[in-house]
């Protein structure tokens, strides 16, 4: 007999789209299974330097909405190429740092890993309009692990943005375009269409079936 991979599922999209829901459904039902699940987020377990970032971000790239009642944060949006430059460095180190830590919880002997939010959530930031920056989005590609299913919750912006008014509206309906574009370089990427709760949340697991099936059974070396 030889060791099973924990199978690795990723759930990423534009903030308000339902992460956290679906989520909390699918690690509820794999514990209802009798599975043995790790969650995490990749926020705060495999990016680098996470609570620095958030402070840069929150004390000097926000602004208020135009009623001054919801303070809009601005750093996913910022373009500027003194900032961009060291991103892109973060990012590579969150690519390896994130190898380093699907390998530590595949070493725990869990049945599944959820993650919320995933290296895909950095690339949909980087504009691939050049060479140069489609060839860093591969290398970050190969470096962070590949998940067994990565789920992308599509959502419209308008009504995202009405759930979690957290970035400007206009940045919104951009970042959801960047999303779908990363199929262009992660053909497998699993793209769930808006619905209710219980439509995205049936998507989601007839997905899964299959691979929760194939965990019952023994592999044979």
């Amino acid at each position: 007999m030889s060791a099973r991979i924990a199978p690795l599922f990723t759930f990423s999209g534009i903030d308000g789209a339902g992460k956290t829901t679906q989520i909390n459904c699918v690690h509820a039902h794999l514990l209802d299974e009798g599975f043995r699940v790790a969650r995490a987020t990749f926020w705060d377990d495999a990016a680098f330097l996470p609570g620095f970032r958030a402070g840069i971000s929150l004390s000097f790239l926000a602004k208020r909405s135009a009623t001054n009642e919801v303070v809009l944060r601005n750093d996913k949006n910022v373009r500027a190429w003194y900032l961009t430059l060291p991103r892109y460095g973060l990012y590579l180190l969150d690519a390896l740092r994130l190898r380093r830590v699907v390998a530590q919880l595949r070493a725990q002997d869990y049945s599944f890993i959820i993650f919320d939010r995933y290296i895909y959530d950095q690339l949909a930031q980087i504009r691939s309009r050049n060479w140069l920056a489609r060839t860093y989005i591969r290398l970050l590609l190969a470096l962070a692990p590949k998940p067994t299913a990565a789920f992308l919750l599509d959502a419209s912006p308008d009504e995202a943005f009405l759930r979690k008014p957290e970035y400007p509206l206009d940045f919104m309906h951009g970042y959801r375009r960047s999303f779908l574009s990363l199929r262009t370089f992660v053909p497998e990427l699993v793209v769930i269409s808006p619905g209710s709760v219980e439509e995205v949340r049936e998507a989601i697991q007839s997905r899964l079936r299959r691979t929760t099936r194939d965990s019952r059974e023994p592999t044979v070396a």
